[in-house]
């Protein structure tokens, strides 16, 4: 059989930054996502640009019996899953990505819809790959979590209870798949480069001003270090959580923040002045 990578969420984004960066290297690529036309093409483009074999399939975490369908159907066209990086996510984040949903108006069917999608979803999911796996004595799964799980964002709850639910599954799956052949590790990204992120604009919070080494990271950046945990070059790690985010975790806080401070009591010195003029 061929081998093969799974990437869900893989149509657009980092799930294809992902994508095209296993293809490049000459692996035969699937991916999935929930507008399964999107996904269809995103396989098409793969398959033409760096002439492998590429599958894309419609794909709803949530839906257990499709995944079991999905794999049926890999079988059949002789490709085996060696490795699968689960990448698609539900967010929680609304309308205004800048804003999350607080506390005081998360609903609990949105909790609920996220934990089922992110930590139940990707298990399912994972199941339906280790079965295949295990038969070779071969595979590696690699969860893209986050950061946040350490250093939260605000009104971000359902989304990094979700993420930190993925990262203690992922070394649970790590201890109990090893002796089958099985490796289990996360990449913890910080800020992407998404269009998400760009159509963001000024209501952008976490930028390079932010980390110790000047910038964010790019699709490029998170496919190297899927590239890294889901191949041989990482033959002897299972267990392990790679932080991609420019330093942002590792600092006690960016070292802008004392000449955001600086400013501050400068603009609030400018207003007392001005109150006190005006009251005069």
């Amino acid at each position: 059989m061929n081998k093969a990578v799974f990437i869900t969420g893989g149509q657009s984004g980092t799930g294809f930054g992902i994508a095209d960066f296993f293809a490049r290297q000459g692996w035969n690529v699937i991916v999935s996502g929930q507008n399964g036309v999107e996904a269809k093409a995103a396989a098409r483009r793969l398959a033409e640009t760096y002439g492998i074999i590429s599958t894309g399939y419609e794909l709803d975490l949530r839906n257990e019996q499709q995944m079991i369908d999905i794999f049926n159907d890999i079988d059949n066209s002789d490709l085996f899953v060696e490795t699968l990086v689960l990448n698609a996510a539900d967010m929680a984040l609304e309308a205004d990505p800048s804003k999350g949903i607080d506390l005081w108006t998360l609903s609990t069917e949105t909790f609920q819809r996220v934990l089922n999608t992110n930590v139940i979803g990707n298990f399912n999911l994972v199941r339906q790959a280790a079965l295949r796996m295990r038969d070779k004595h071969r595979g590696a799964i690699v969860f893209i979590s986050s950061n946040s799980v350490y250093r939260a964002n605000p009104n971000r709850e359902a989304y990094i209870a979700s993420k930190g639910g993925i990262n203690a599954m992922m070394r649970s799956l790590a201890v109990d798949l090893g002796p089958f052949g099985i490796r289990c590790n996360a990449i913890l990204p910080g800020t992407i480069k998404t269009e998400r992120w760009v159509s963001m604009g000024k209501k952008q919070i976490s930028n390079g001003e932010l980390t110790p080494i000047g910038d964010i990271s790019d699709f490029e950046d998170i496919a190297g270090a899927a590239w890294y945990l889901g191949t041989d070059l990482s033959k002897n790690v299972t267990g392990a959580e790679l932080t991609v985010d420019g330093g942002m975790s590792a600092q006690v806080y960016p070292s802008i923040l004392p000449e955001l401070k600086k400013l501050r009591d400068q603009v609030e010195e400018q207003r007392k002045g001005a109150k006190s003029s005006w009251q005069t």
